[in-house]
């Protein structure tokens, strides 16, 4: 289980993030680009992936990562169960979603080798 406190902690530790409103949401931007929001009533977020990504995560358990339903989760659009996702599982995905969005310049020191 991971916390809204250290998934907002973890969010806000990749570099140049803020977070803002996103209608009844929180997001986390980076370069004016969303790579994720935060329903904090039902303790979930979504990221964006590849639709390549999605399928990768959401073949882990898909109970606990999952499309969004419509056309978002077409696009790679994916909730993430905060009170059921490990904690290293959840900085992968976090980071490969901040890497899809963020500037390349900003992107290397998180890119696995």
């Amino acid at each position: 289980m991971v916390s809204l406190a250290e998934f907002r902690k973890l969010a806000l530790s990749f570099d140049e993030t803020v977070e803002l409103p996103h209608f009844e949401k929180n997001s986390f931007r980076v370069n004016k680009k969303i790579f994720a929001t935060l329903e904090p009533t039902a303790q979930k977020i979504v990221l964006k992936f590849t639709e390549i990504e999605q399928s990768v995560f959401c073949a882990f358990d898909k109970s606990i990562i999952y499309p969004v339903p419509g056309a978002w989760g077409k696009k790679g659009y994916t909730y993430l169960e905060l009170k059921k996702i490990r904690k290293d599982l959840l900085k992968d995905a976090v980071t490969v979603s901040y890497c899809n969005v963020a500037p390349k310049k900003l992107t290397e020191k998180y890119k696995q080798s």
